[in-house]
């Protein structure tokens, strides 16, 4: 059976999880884990309602992706592609999933537009 908390405990759990990814990388890689792109978090990197972080990602684009390939999922880290992992095994797809992408597929050299960002906490 997984543990159920209280709509007060998840509030507080994500609100530690979103100070700890303020100022950080939202990193996208495809279902080889190869680096395709990564967007800066703001020093403010979203909001917490319940038990639901939601960055400020809506309408944030990278101006040049790295790679290319077909987004499948994403991680936060303290640098671009690099530095201590906050956050891993998140989903990204065009329609729904933790990381909302306007295209899961990405051409190097292109910009990357995020529609939408959320955590739920379990």
């Amino acid at each position: 059976m997984s543990i159920v908390y209280n709509s007060t405990i998840k509030a507080a759990r994500m609100t530690v999880v979103l100070d700890a990814i303020n100022s950080g990388y939202l990193n996208i890689y495809d279902a080889s884990s190869v680096f395709l792109a990564a967007v800066p978090l703001a020093s403010t990197a979203g909001t917490v309602s319940g038990g639901v972080l939601t960055l400020n990602a809506a309408g944030m684009t990278e101006a040049s992706a790295d790679a290319s390939g077909t987004a499948a999922s994403a991680t936060v880290t303290t640098t671009k592609n690099g530095g201590t992992v906050l956050l891993s095994g998140l989903t990204v797809s065009s329609t729904s999933g933790d990381i909302v992408l306007s295209s899961t597929t990405i051409v190097a050299g292109s910009p990357v537009t995020f529609t939408a960002a959320s955590i739920t906490s379990g």
